[in-house]
């Protein structure tokens, strides 16, 4: 299958680096039913706990804080994750689209109308300006 001029600047699709790789192994990790029994234990550990402290705003603190950095740190690595996904998904599309328009382009030396037609696709998915 001939490969064309945009076809070959993509990027290998697996040519992650070390931080990408570790966004899909934490995203495969908590986007699974383990990891949501983990977070449920945790707070009954948590709230089981509340005879072991001194001070009701420390027990308190212990949660939020920790909850807090939870959330940051899995909030980043997810909206990675998830634009990471979206640009495959446009990357497929963008084939398809290159696809599309090379079939029609090569029926368009038999029909006029169609001409236009590969001019108007193009532009619409800027294959002219990615590549």
């Amino acid at each position: 299958m001939k490969r064309t001029e945009a076809a070959e600047s993509r990027p290998h699709p697996d040519a992650r680096n070390r931080f990408e790789r570790f966004v899909a192994a934490v995203n495969q990790r908590v986007s699974r039913g383990p990891f949501f029994i983990f977070i449920v234990v945790s707070v009954v550990v948590w709230g089981a706990s509340y005879p072991l402290w001194d001070n009701h705003t420390k027990w308190e603190s212990s949660l939020h804080t920790g909850s807090a950095v939870l959330s940051l740190f899995l909030l980043v690595l997810l909206e990675n994750a998830g634009r990471r996904s979206e640009e495959a998904a446009q990357e497929k599309l963008n084939v398809l689209a290159e696809a599309l328009s090379d079939l029609m382009e090569s029926r368009a030396r038999e029909d006029d109308d169609l001409t236009d037609a590969v001019r108007r696709l193009r532009e619409s998915v800027g294959l002219e300006e990615r590549h």
